[in-house]
């Protein structure tokens, strides 16, 4: 049984939370922080991976390719992701998924 789009869309709005409360609580220099947080990221990318086409779709200006390419990144070569790009996303990218998955929740029935 795979879970609904909705589901999913909830499911990246709830690993963006929690990426934010674990960044309340340290910073990524932190291993225990650093961690967290990818496996936070890795489950962002797994729900868009299972997010359809058409529904990916309607939000063209996000980077899905990229946030698919990370989860397979931290999934498999964790060992030697680079802090910086962690930090990055983090810092800069996840407002601008959140907002675009709430624009999306929005659109499914």
């Amino acid at each position: 049984m795979t879970r609904d789009e909705s589901l999913r869309l909830l499911d990246i709005i709830s690993a963006i939370a929690a990426i934010r409360s674990h960044v309340e609580r340290g910073d990524l220099d932190d291993d225990l922080v650093f961690g967290a947080i990818c496996m936070r990221l890795v489950q962002i990318g797994e729900a868009v991976k299972d997010l359809p086409a058409s529904l990916r779709d309607g939000e063209p200006d996000m980077p899905w390719s990229t946030i698919a390419g990370l989860r397979d990144r931290l999934a498999h070569r964790s060992f030697d992701t680079s802090r910086e790009i962690i930090a990055a996303t983090v810092g800069s990218d996840l407002d601008e998924l959140e907002a675009a998955v709430r624009r999306m929740l929005k659109r499914v029935p």
